[in-house]
């Protein structure tokens, strides 16, 4: 009986564990899934929808009219860090050696904010979104720290009682 249990969560995280590797490998990414923060996409894109993105479309294939994620080429905030931002691509020009320039801009925003969608340049480019799932980021804000860990602190528990107290009620049913 437990060693069945085992056996079956075991197939699950290496099932698991595949998918994710295969999904990364195809998208090209370390991590191709991204939860959107912000309410600037509405109503392309609402806050808590996840999106996958695709990083093998090269910088140089984008168009007017994508979505892409990208790190933003300054903070509106002194000495924070550039954010990850969704956007709609708006423009894109060459700079003077003529080195791709996008500017973005997010479909409920009047128009593209400075160091944060433009310039966007190659090193600042993610991916391009593919898919888009409606409310699943809801998951994520639910089992991240530290609910994730009171989770997996859980299933421990009940595997080593399982484990514990199975064996006995096995042997009890042997004998």
């Amino acid at each position: 009986m437990i060693s069945k249990v085992i056996t079956y969560m075991l197939a699950v995280v290496i099932g698991i564990a595949i998918i994710y590797l295969g999904i990364r490998f195809t998208l090209g990414t370390y991590n191709p899934f991204y939860v959107v923060a912000s309410g600037s996409m509405i109503p392309t894109l609402n806050i808590s929808d996840f999106v996958i993105i695709n990083h093998n479309i090269p910088f140089m294939n984008l168009k007017v009219g994508d979505i892409i994620v990208f790190k933003s080429p300054g903070s509106l905030i002194s000495n924070e860090q550039h954010e990850t931002i969704v956007h709609r691509i708006a423009h894109i020009s060459a700079d003077i050696e003529g080195n791709r320039i996008i500017r973005t801009k997010g479909d409920a925003n009047d128009g593209s904010i400075p160091y944060i969608d433009y310039p966007i340049r190659d090193q600042n480019y993610i991916g391009k979104v593919v898919y888009d799932i409606p409310k699943l980021g809801l998951v994520t804000k639910v089992i991240s720290p530290p609910t994730n860990y009171i989770i997996i602190g859980v299933l421990i528990i009940v595997l080593i009682y399982y484990s514990r107290f199975g064996r006995r009620e096995e042997q009890k049913r042997v004998r």
